[in-house]
């Protein structure tokens, strides 16, 4: 593990954590960085400018991977045929996209002639576990850098690392008055953080992002057929469609409705000084 990085692949998102750790893998490696970023349908507005703002932040080169038809047919379609649930309650919509951008990011490491791969998971939670087995199952000659259980990275807290963007002028979609961690793609969106820690507080109106709250839901419900065809979706209203093209016109329609989930789930890794039981809403 002594020996020196040459490149890295990024798990990149443009989010906080990822844009802080771009800048801060080259810093601390001394090589070039390419920003793998994921379109797993988390909508245009995530995506636009990620380029740009990659390369701002010290990326050499910044690939976006189409991923929305391989995840909807090849992966939630699986899962819900399957009923895949995490103890029984926990809805999968982050954790099933994470082995997919996993393997997309070993691919863009072989083209790139990469011989590291790193990701801005926490050492605290599932989505290292997600991360890590899959590299190891598909790239085992791949170093794996996770800066959060580096010591020397000090970027811990949001607070801090918005204020490391801000010295390196590196734009962040996320202030210290509106902090929440959203995770958004083509199944799902899922919010934690700020009041949302404490399981007492109902989310605020202005917290939803792919459905209303209840007070601005039509009145009249709306009915929709969607057909199955072995146990997987192929049209909507009688209207045969891709796989991300039907998840997202159910998103559409979804949209205009209260649809949403509290879920708590256990960690698989956890410090001691870190609950073991996370908590978030889901839309």
């Amino acid at each position: 593990m002594s020996q020196k990085v040459k490149k890295i692949v990024l798990a990149y998102s443009g989010g906080l954590d990822t844009s802080v750790i771009l800048p801060w893998l080259t810093e601390k490696y001394g090589c070039p960085v390419v920003a793998m970023a994921a379109d797993v349908g988390q909508g245009a507005q995530e995506l636009d400018g990620i380029e740009e703002k990659a390369m701002a932040s010290g990326a050499c080169k910044c690939v976006v991977a189409d991923l929305r038809r391989e995840f909807a047919e090849q992966y939630c379609y699986k899962m819900l045929a399957a009923g895949a649930m995490y103890e029984t309650s926990y809805m999968l919509g982050t954790s099933i996209a994470r082995p997919l951008i996993a393997k997309a990011q070993v691919d863009c490491a072989r083209r790139e002639k990469a011989d590291a791969v790193a990701h801005g998971a926490t050492g605290k939670g599932n989505d290292q576990v997600r991360f890590e087995l899959t590299y190891m199952a598909l790239a085992p000659d791949l170093r794996i850098i996770s800066p959060w259980k580096d010591s020397s990275f000090e970027l811990t807290s949001r607070e801090a690392a918005i204020e490391y963007a801000k010295a390196r002028g590196i734009p962040i979609p996320v202030s210290k008055k509106k902090i929440y961690s959203r995770d958004r793609n083509l199944w799902h969106i899922s919010h934690e953080g700020a009041d949302l820690e404490d399981p007492a507080n109902e989310p605020k109106d202005e917290l939803w992002v792919m459905s209303v709250p209840v007070s601005k839901a039509p009145a009249r419900g709306e009915h929709v057929t969607i057909t199955f065809k072995k146990g997987r979706p192929v049209a909507v209203d009688g209207k045969a469609m891709a796989g991300d093209v039907l998840v997202a016109r159910l998103n559409e329609i979804g949209s205009r409705a209260a649809g949403r989930t509290k879920p708590r789930a256990a960690r698989s890794c956890t410090r001691p000084i870190v609950p073991s039981r996370a908590s978030r809403w889901t839309a």
